[in-house]
């Protein structure tokens, strides 16, 4: 049996009590078709309408993200595990298993959302939960899941950097100095207005 195989079987049997594994279940259906990180992205383009471009490209990296894992499902055409005896405890879309699409999906919202201000910790420990909860349903294996939310990240960092937005806050900083020079408080200004100089090379005004 393979490292992957009993991480998998450890996953789906340690820690299961039957309500425990309905709250799971239940938990797990936020990920799918990475609804909730979509969410996520959707609710806080209405919140914040001066930054909803830079909201959608985030909600766009989920997108692509999702793409690009259903894609490489097609392509790599793994099965979803079946150890015996230990069936799985939800549906899934398909019968693919790698790469995980929640896995990918959370990864690739945490990471896009976080660099919109949002606490770092709490995304990440939903991206973290929602991807073990696959292994815990018994659906994924765990190199599926790692390679999700390498391909996750991956993407997330691509686009970032593919949109010119390495420095999360540069665009709004930019905008606030902006606004502050024009109203003469800007570097180098007294309050009112730019400081200039009205000495001639004599030294007389």
């Amino acid at each position: 049996m393979s490292l992957d195989e009993r991480l998998l079987i450890a996953a789906r049997t340690w820690g299961h009590t039957p309500a425990r594994e309905r709250a799971v279940e239940r938990f797990s259906r936020l990920g799918e078709h990475s609804a909730v990180w979509l969410a996520i992205g959707l609710a806080g383009g209405a919140i914040e309408p001066q930054r909803r471009a830079r909201w959608g490209r985030a909600t766009a990296s989920v997108l692509a993200t999702y793409a690009l894992n259903t894609a490489l499902k097609l392509l790599v055409r793994r099965t979803r595990p079946q150890p015996a005896g230990l069936p799985a405890l939800t549906s899934t879309p398909t019968r693919l298993s790698f790469p995980s699409a929640h896995a990918s999906t959370s990864f690739a919202g945490a990471y896009a959302y976080s660099r919109l201000a949002l606490p770092r910790l709490p995304l990440y420990a939903l991206a973290a939960t929602l991807s073990y909860s696959r292994l815990y349903l018994g659906v994924h294996y765990p190199s599926d899941v790692l390679a999700g939310a390498l391909l996750g990240s991956a993407v997330a960092v691509a686009r970032e950097r593919e949109n010119g937005a390495l420095a999360p806050f540069s665009s709004d900083a930019s905008a606030t100095l902006a606004g502050a020079s024009a109203n003469g408080h800007g570097p180098g200004s007294n309050g009112h207005g730019p400081e200039r100089s009205t000495r001639t090379a004599g030294g007389r005004s």
